[in-house]
């Protein structure tokens, strides 16, 4: 049968009418490459700066002064403020407040003078080792500038001395700056959110489609009822997932569980029932299956690069945290980091917990809503 140019055409036609009918097929085709454009192009920072720092001094001489000038027009850091003494300081680097705790001993400058080569210490948040490289490298530069300006007169002598004192890096909660440490916890939320989203969204979508969906809402059952009645079978799955995901966090890259189990449970839970809301509402939007799919994959571009999973949340811009503070993944992601790496309790992770029942409680409202229509 020879080739037909009528035919061809015909099914050309019907293809582009379809294609315009499928309106939300067409959306996400074009807005899934300009969020993945500005996402890569404004948001996700390789080298990251702007990390939040803040200074306990215990000398306030003129090198500490032009030091601390030098912190806070410095690029790497973002000083917010002072610490009083060792124990505040590690109840904020454990909250994960801030990154980097600098440390000016007594007699610092007196030391220098003396040529006893006294240590700047630096306390380091190393959960994530792509925040302490190269800032703590530049940290060193800092220190030394601000000795050079100071060094004219009786203490020229000090002018380019590499020696006058040393920086000391303690590297917190992950000293071996293992990427492992970061990224498996980080993981399990990715995975989770990932398949919760997909799984309620794609599974109710097929009911609809097979028709079993209409027996279901000529029922006496409401929104609340069906919406639990779908859900609550998938947080066993979720259970499921988490368990090997622990057998092979422990068994194959020796990731450390060093926080108390209870804390992590109670956020575990919420952080399932908030994605399996979540793939319910897309349910209520999407007309079928490929439309649930794509909508689960446009919500997990953002989830996996506005969380902190691949990039310092902290090196963001302030419109890409806004937007990653909206995400589940970023809050559930900070408590498991903050529990397996760090040993922190209930009230350290309460903050990231509050946000999440918000954020569930917003998104079950709206799901309800879409339901309701629905069935009008």
């Amino acid at each position: 049968m020879s080739f037909s140019i009528s035919r061809f055409l015909a099914i050309l036609m019907k293809e582009f009418i379809q294609m315009r009918r499928d309106r939300m097929t067409f959306a996400m085709m074009i807005a899934i490459p300009i969020m993945q454009l500005m996402l890569f192009g404004f948001a996700i920072n390789s080298d990251p700066r702007h990390l939040p720092t803040l200074v306990e001094v215990h000398d306030s001489g003129p090198f500490t002064r032009s030091f601390l000038a030098s912190l806070e027009t410095s690029t790497y850091f973002d000083v917010q403020g002072t610490v009083q003494n060792s124990q505040e300081a590690d109840r904020i680097l454990k909250t994960g407040l801030a990154s980097f705790i600098v440390t000016i001993p007594e007699n610092f400058e007196r030391d220098i003078v003396r040529g006893e080569r006294p240590a700047l210490l630096v306390a380091v948040d190393a959960s994530d080792p792509a925040t302490s490289g190269a800032a703590a490298s530049a940290l060193s530069k800092l220190a030394q500038n601000s000795i050079n300006a100071l060094a004219t007169g009786p203490l020229a002598f000090l002018a380019g001395k590499p020696d006058a004192f040393s920086v000391v890096a303690h590297k917190r909660y992950n000293p071996a700056g293992k990427t492992s440490y970061n990224i498996v916890p980080g993981l399990l939320a990715i995975i989770i959110s990932m398949t919760m989203v997909m799984i309620t969204a794609i599974a109710i979508v097929r009911e609809t489609e097979r028709g079993t969906m209409e027996t279901l809402l000529a029922t006496p059952a409401r929104a609340p009822e069906v919406m639990l009645g779908k859900i609550i079978p998938y947080v066993l799955i979720g259970y499921v997932q988490t368990c090997v995901f622990f057998i092979l966090a422990f068994l194959v890259f020796n990731v450390p569980f060093v926080g108390p189990v209870a804390p992590f449970l109670i956020g575990l839970n919420i952080f399932i029932l908030v994605n399996l809301a979540l793939g319910f509402l897309f349910s209520t939007v999407a007309k079928n299956q490929m439309q649930a799919m794509q909508m689960s994959f446009f919500y997990m571009l953002p989830s996996i690069l506005l969380s902190g999973f691949m990039f310092p949340f902290a090196a963001m811009p302030g419109w890409a945290q806004i937007i990653g503070l909206l995400i589940p993944s970023t809050h559930f992601m900070r408590i498991i980091r903050k529990i397996m790496l760090k040993g922190a309790d209930l009230w350290d992770i309460v903050p990231d917990l509050r946000a999440m029942i918000l954020i569930l409680v917003g998104i079950t409202l709206l799901a309800m809503l879409r339901y309701k229509r629905t069935l009008d």
